[in-house]
């Protein structure tokens, strides 16, 4: 376990997770620190940490506690988990699909795993076409059940201080005049002109650059990421 140091160890736990809660994401981010060394206390709250997160969103200052329990106290989280097998959030999926295994891989920072789950749901949810030759069609995305969609964009949020998503890249794209040729470096999809290598080459963690994941093939041209992050279920997320 972690002792808490003189920047955080000054004020309650309860103080420390209300500033963490409510303050603005750059507040947030410079208060992960802190968080991580009071795991201990964290742990000793139980499921009272997590009051003032709600499950149906997709609030990352909950997906970081849920990762620093995991990582410094399985035992700890697994007590919170044990009446959810589920995890954590809640999610909705309107073909049936469990996404229990991409919100476990996205808390345990299994950040490959998360994305190879993510390629194999987009196929599922393009139908059985796109799961027998292995790759959607832009022309399929525009059908896909607009709550799948959510549900993964939401765990990839929660789960990376708000860095991952199809939201973020969207947001991204956006601010970028909509040049793809633009995102691929600023995602880190393409370095000095030349396509990243996958896998081998991109950054499975949360040191990636914002936007890095999920990935899209975007060998196939832009037109199938365009036509996901247009999706109309995705196009209010953008804003958030």
């Amino acid at each position: 376990m972690l002792s808490a140091n003189t920047n955080s160890s000054n004020i309650s736990i309860e103080e420390l997770l209300s500033q963490f809660s409510t303050g603005s994401a750059r507040k947030r981010r410079g208060l992960i620190s802190s968080i991580e060394t009071r795991v201990d206390d964290i742990c000793s709250l139980g499921s009272k940490a997590f009051s003032s997160f709600d499950p149906a969103g997709d609030d990352w200052a909950a997906g970081w506690l849920l990762q620093v329990m995991n990582r410094h106290s399985p035992d700890s989280l697994s007590d919170l988990l044990e009446d959810n097998c589920k995890g954590w959030f809640d999610y909705l999926s309107e073909v049936g699909i469990n996404y229990e295994p991409l919100q476990t891989a996205l808390l345990k920072e299994e950040f490959e795993e998360a994305d190879r789950l993510t390629s194999a749901y987009l196929r599922r949810l393009a139908g059985s076409g796109a799961e027998e030759r292995g790759y959607v069609y832009f022309s399929e995305v525009p059908f896909m059940p607009g709550s799948d969609l959510i549900t993964i964009d939401r765990l990839w949020n929660a789960y990376s201080q708000g860095k991952f998503g199809f939201s973020i890249q969207a947001r991204l794209l956006e601010s970028l005049g909509g040049r793809f040729d633009r995102l691929w470096t600023k995602i880190g999809w393409k370095v000095d002109g030349i396509w990243t290598r996958y896998p081998s080459s991109f950054t499975w963690s949360l040191q990636a650059p914002e936007g890095h994941m999920p990935l899209v093939n975007q060998l196939r041209g832009v037109r199938l990421m365009d036509a996901l992050l247009n999706h109309p279920s995705l196009v209010g997320r953008r804003s958030k």
